[in-house]
């Protein structure tokens, strides 16, 4: 073989060796790629997010500061926080079991708790209204014997209709003394600034623009009737069944809110009153008819007695209200839309 022979053979073998290496090494990179990756552990699924709705009430503002300072994460709980304008939208949204919890009031909770799809539990009371519901008239009217045969607009069925209720009996009067004015709050508000009624009953802030009428005063309030009106955090039953941990978080982060407003109150309240979109001062005046509920608050609602400071002895009073009234044709089975074991559940931690 001549030295050019050689030198040709040889450039061969070594392409036919650099070939033959590429190829395996083709072949081991396919190969590993597609087996499993077992030294690299799972990803755990994120858990669903929970969905909570809230609205404008002074009581349920301090939620927007459990999202904005991140209080849900450090319970372990992955919530959403659906804001609703509209408060009885809100209502339906559980109801129709669009939502996994919601705020608000005890009559609500009884109006919707037979229909409720996934059922609805109160497992918080937030707040009692003190003050923050009232009974607003014209100059005239400076008692509730003034009211006889006055058209008086309320959104029947609900917290300012019953308050209206329990004025009258305070007073020996029936609701029948009035002329009712049926109608959704913002409208029986509308009504009375433009002097087609005599009197409304309304919750903050719709109050405020009933008191820019001439003459305009307050007659009573919530704050005459200490438990008459609870809001509340409800959560469906199916929640509760399959998801309690999640349910008491809720409850935790709730009294961990508490804790930060007392601890950083300008903060907390720059940003409640940027979610309900009024100033510091409205707020602040709206706060003022606000029971908060502190945990010890919250242990004695739950509990059994002959007040309205019970909630088992509200409901009662309250369904037989909406009853005879006629915004609902009976009673739901009280007993299951009250659970008092995750604040139990949180004060015995807490000690």
């Amino acid at each position: 073989m001549t030295i050019a022979a050689i030198i040709v053979y040889m450039n061969k073998s070594k392409l036919l060796l650099l070939l033959s290496g590429f190829l395996i090494s083709l072949v081991l990179t396919i190969s590993c790629s597609q087996a499993p990756q077992t030294s690299k552990p799972n990803n755990p699924t994120p858990e669903a997010a929970i969905v909570i709705g809230y609205s404008n009430w002074a009581g349920w503002l301090p939620w927007a500061i459990a999202e904005q300072e991140g209080m849900f994460a450090k319970n372990n709980v992955n919530v959403v926080l659906k804001w609703f304008d509209g408060y009885l939208d809100s209502v339906e949204a559980l109801a129709a079991g669009q939502l996994d919890g919601n705020c608000q009031t005890f009559n609500d909770t009884i109006s919707f708790a037979a229909d409720a799809i996934n059922g609805e539990v109160a497992i918080l009371v937030n707040d009692n209204s003190a003050g923050n519901d009232k009974i607003i008239v014209a100059q005239e009217i400076n008692t509730m014997e003034d009211l006889k045969g006055k058209k008086v607009a309320v959104e029947a069925g609900i917290v300012n209709d019953f308050l209206l209720t329990l004025a009258l009996e305070s007073e020996g009067m029936k609701r029948e003394d009035v002329e009712i004015m049926p109608l959704e709050t913002a409208a029986a508000v509308a009504a009375f600034a433009s002097g087609q009624v005599d009197a409304v009953g309304a919750f903050s802030p719709f109050w405020l623009t009933a008191l820019k009428r001439e003459g305009a005063k307050e007659l009573i309030s919530s704050a005459e009737f200490p438990g008459a009106i609870p809001d509340l955090l409800v959560v469906s039953q199916k929640m509760i069944d399959e998801q309690p941990k999640q349910a008491q978080a809720l409850v935790n982060t709730w009294y961990d809110v508490m804790d930060f407003i007392a601890q950083n109150p300008e903060r907390a309240d720059k940003i409640m009153a940027a979610r309900a979109d009024v100033t510091i001062d409205e707020l602040q005046l709206f706060q003022a008819g606000t029971k908060m509920f502190t945990i010890e608050d919250n242990l004695e609602a739950f509990s059994d007695g002959e007040s309205m400071k019970h909630l088992p002895y509200a409901a009662l009073q309250i369904a037989e209200f909406m009853i005879e009234v006629g915004f609902i044709p009976q009673a739901p089975d009280l007993t299951k839309i009250l659970d008092k074991q995750f604040v139990q559940a949180y004060a015995a931690a807490a000690k």
